[in-house]
């Protein structure tokens, strides 16, 4: 059963139906937020009812938006593990380093779990065909789900998106379009064509259920925590949806008597060469500017303008957090650091993380010995081609040559161990 009550606006807190297909406010066009009878949640669900129930996020189905669950697209999603991370954590000097890796989600990363809910809820409201922007896992995602749902899917991505994001959407049987362009010029496409072709527009925050299985990884993180917050968040920030759910997460389960109210700073990082939110938060704007000439290796994080900027600000803000834009190089050295440290090969984005928090305590803005999670949003597995093989190729007939290189090589990257 699900204790949603009713939309309501961000901004301006206009009231509106959930039980029809909605996009943004139709009075100011900002963004629109799931609302639930939370006294009554209260009363009927407490944290010892969760014991035993499905390892994924619909074990808090009284908190999203589904009402029945006959409608429930599922492929698994959620309940990624937490896991220490003590060597890459002593390479960064922290103490209390814990990573959530996201990227064991269905279709390779948080993606997933938007997805799965927003979809779901689509079928709920009769939706027949879906629609996207994306620079990449989103689309992945929308696409699986769709398969999943029988519903027609169609997707825009700029012309250098990942080409396995590119190939798993045709897989999954999308209609894949190509645009020259960014995500932005993909979405004005999307929200021109929605209304005349019957399409559920599933834009980033342009409707109120993907940042709803967002906010399932704040309950997930309080939950496997024993009901309680780290000190910092860090989390790699494009359009923004996990840090509006999350902070959305903790405001409901304080209002649900399931923690206190002490909240993690939050750490948004992103790419030096697309950094709208780390200017604004500079500049102690309450919107973020357009990015002109966005460019940076981790496509998730080329998002030159976010509906949501003004949440994403206001929760930075309200926890005492911080913003910080790092280099495709950082990120890059990232990568290979978590990939030899703790065996975890991510996305570009989510070794963002990794590289802004490297910055941050080097500039004695975050206390090491605090406890640190790590948002790492995706795997590799989509992001091959930004991973570059130089390697020498070996004649096995040369015994010499062979030992030489062999040699050298060990000279140059030891083994753990040597």
């Amino acid at each position: 059963m699900s204790f949603l009550s009713h939309l309501e606006c961000s901004a301006c807190g206009l009231t509106v139906d959930a039980d029809r297909q909605q996009s943004i406010c139709p009075s100011c066009g900002k963004v629109l937020l799931a609302r639930y009878d939370l006294g009554r949640a209260r009363a009927a669900v407490r944290p010892a009812d969760l014991v035993g129930r499905v390892a994924s996020l619909w074990r808090y189905r009284e908190l999203l938006p589904v009402r029945d669950p006959v409608h429930i697209v599922t492929l698994g999603e959620g309940w990624t593990p937490l896991l220490p991370a003590p060597r890459l954590g002593r390479a960064l000097g922290c103490r209390r380093l814990l990573v959530k890796d996201e990227g064991l989600n269905p279709t390779g990363s948080f993606k997933a779990r938007g997805m799965a809910v927003a979809v779901s809820r689509a079928v709920e409201l009769g939706a027949r065909a879906l629609a996207v922007p994306s620079a990449g896992n989103a689309a992945s995602a929308m696409s699986a789900y769709a398969a999943r749902a029988g519903l027609a899917a169609y997707v825009f991505m700029p012309s250098d998106a990942p080409l396995a994001n590119q190939a798993t959407c045709l897989a999954y049987g999308a209609n894949l379009f190509l645009v020259r362009g960014l995500i932005n010029d993909c979405g004005r496409i999307v929200q021109r064509e929605s209304p005349t072709r019957g399409w559920f527009d599933l834009s980033t925050l342009r409707e109120p259920y993907r940042a709803e299985g967002k906010k399932t990884m704040g309950y997930e993180l309080a939950e496997q925590l024993g009901w309680r917050l780290p000190d910092v968040i860090v989390y790699p920030t494009g359009g923004g949806t996990g840090i509006v759910g999350m902070w959305k997460a903790f405001e409901e389960l304080e209002e649900l008597g399931w923690i206190g109210s002490k909240r993690p700073r939050m750490v948004s990082v992103q790419a030096s060469g697309c950094a709208p939110i780390v200017q604004a938060y500079a500049r102690g704007d309450t919107r973020a500017a357009p990015w002109p000439d966005p460019h940076t290796m981790a496509a998730g994080l080329r998002v030159p303008a976010a509906i949501g900027d003004y949440l994403i600000l206001a929760a930075i803000r309200a926890s005492g957090g911080t913003a910080v834009a790092v280099s495709d190089e950082e990120i890059g050295e990232a990568m290979r650091d978590l990939a030899r440290t703790e065996g975890m090969s991510v996305s570009p984005e989510a070794a963002a993380t990794v590289a802004g928090l490297q910055r941050l305590i080097r500039a004695g803005e975050i206390d090491p010995d605090s406890e640190i999670v790590l948002f790492l949003t995706g795997s590799d597995l989509l992001n091959t081609d930004t991973i570059e093989v130089n390697r020498p190729v070996l004649d096995p007939d040369d015994v010499e040559g062979c030992a030489r290189a062999i040699d050298y090589d060990r000279m140059r990257h030891p083994s753990r161990g040597e």
